[in-house]
């Protein structure tokens, strides 16, 4: 209790999805926040049609996690009609809408403390700019923690944050997310974290595919992702993968197969996967439930985790010690524009550690890292990962670029290519750039103010051709 005179604390804890409420629950259970006089979740539905689809606190397992706050209250409710996603209070109007949400949510003159996601984008960059004295506290649920920071924030609120809470997904690997203010990763522990899915995987209801007995090993578990959603793919090619990640696990032995479909991709997206999987003669289950893949490994204990670049995958290995195999990165790698796309550096992790689906042997011979062995490829990968996350934001991280370089030099090769553009490195000076004997040219500002006057004069001419 706060002593006689002493304002209240308020921690207001903000999620959009069930992985992330599971994940703010075992930072809780792990005692990595101050004690509290009350503890909100804030919940946000941040799907499309928010109105079609069911909000976490209302998805199975949710009620498990209940009982960690003092009150859960929705967003989109206290912002309506606007859209989560697209809503930011003007400048102007921050002061009203503090004292707005300080009496809807009974905070009174509380210190609060805000415990947010993806602070680089709405809702939670609005959320934080709405409480403009307070400490935040920044949790990753997925893999693109250590990518760096995809938009340039604001020293305002950057400045306030004082750490990242993470999954230790990549032992080894140090998250590059919001390190250019000097925020401190920390991590949220592995055994706690399995400890509350094993909470929400119990609570869920009765699967149809069955729980796994050591007669009979679990079924291969396809995973789909929406990638069309976000234009990486088109709808026929994310089709296609789909097809053949059942393809790829069928001629590996895996004749039983579980679909887990996105939420919101098209239902007509399975009924094609059935076709296949009838015409190859495999036993193809496709799940309508909104449950977590992680409560899947647990209820099924899947022989093979298949999937593109979801974190699943990632938690299947290193929570679970499940094999997984990846399919379709290399298409995504070359796919992904501009090159600062922030899914890049989760493809380029995935792509890296774990093995082709369509390559047997190398799917048979590979099992989950553990131990000394997961923290060696770990620290293998920071090279990768410093080199990819400089090339995308080189503007906010100019100290990685002794080391992006001392990477290129030494490791840019047939296989590595994948992982990065010419023209990208062209633009910023890097190795690799143009070939060898031309590699003065990129530093030689004689040169480029000629490139600059060059590609003047064809704009010019275009803009000539195009109106006559």
């Amino acid at each position: 209790m706060p002593a006689r005179g002493a304002r209240k604390r308020t921690q207001i804890f903000f999620a959009s999805t069930l992985y992330g409420a599971a994940t703010l629950a075992a930072a809780i259970d792990a005692d990595l926040f101050d004690p509290a006089d009350r503890r909100l979740l804030l919940v946000s539905n941040n799907a499309a049609i928010p109105e079609t689809t069911p909000s976490l606190d209302q998805m199975p397992g949710f009620s498990r996690l209940r009982d960690r706050f003092d009150r859960v209250v929705s967003w989109n409710e206290t912002i309506h009609p606007f859209h989560p996603g697209g809503w930011s209070p003007r400048h102007d109007d921050i002061p009203l809408w503090e004292r707005h949400l300080r009496l809807l949510w009974g905070l009174g003159d509380d210190e609060v403390e805000l415990v947010v996601e993806s602070i680089q984008v709405n809702p939670a960059l609005a959320l934080a700019r709405l409480f403009p004295g307070c400490a935040v506290d920044v949790y990753a649920d997925g893999l693109m923690s250590y990518g760096p920071t995809r938009n340039k924030i604001d020293p305002l609120i950057g400045t306030r944050v004082r750490r990242l809470l993470h999954l230790d997904l990549v032992p080894g690997l140090t998250p590059l997310l919001l390190t250019e203010f000097g925020v401190r990763p920390e991590v949220v522990p592995t055994d706690t974290f399995t400890k509350v899915l094993a909470e929400l995987a119990y609570a869920s209801p009765e699967l149809e595919t069955g729980e796994a007995t050591a007669a009979t090993g679990g079924p291969a578990l396809l995973l789909g992702q929406y990638l069309s959603a976000l234009d990486i793919l088109t709808p026929e090619e994310e089709e296609e993968l789909h097809v053949r990640m059942l393809r790829g696990a069928f001629a590996l032995g895996h004749h039983t197969l579980v679909f887990k479909p996105h939420p919101t991709a098209p239902a007509r997206w399975s009924r094609m996967l059935e076709r296949e999987a009838e015409e190859l003669g495999a036993e193809l289950t496709v799940l309508d439930s909104p449950v977590l893949a992680e409560v899947l490994y647990q209820r099924m204990r899947p022989a093979l985790v298949v999937g593109c670049f979801s974190t699943a995958l990632l938690t299947a290995t290193t929570c679970y010690g499940l094999p997984a195999a990846r399919i379709g990165t290399e298409l995504l790698l070359e796919r992904l524009t501009p090159y600062q796309n922030s899914n890049r550096v989760p493809v380029t992790i995935v792509d890296a550690l774990l093995p082709d689906l369509e390559d047997r042997e190398a799917v048979s011979g590979w099992t989950p890292p553990t131990g000394e062995r997961a923290e060696r490829l770990g620290t293998e990968l920071t090279g990768l990962v410093t080199a990819v996350g400089f090339a995308m934001q080189a503007q906010l991280y100019p100290h990685l670029r002794p080391a992006t370089e001392r990477y290129l030099a030494a490791h840019l090769d047939q296989h590595t290519w994948r992982y990065f553009k010419r023209r990208r490195l062209t633009a910023l000076a890097l190795p690799g750039a143009v070939p060898a004997q031309l590699s003065f040219i990129p530093r030689n500002e004689t040169v480029r103010r000629v490139a600059r006057r060059a590609r003047a004069v064809q704009r010019k001419i275009k803009k000539r051709t195009a109106f006559g």
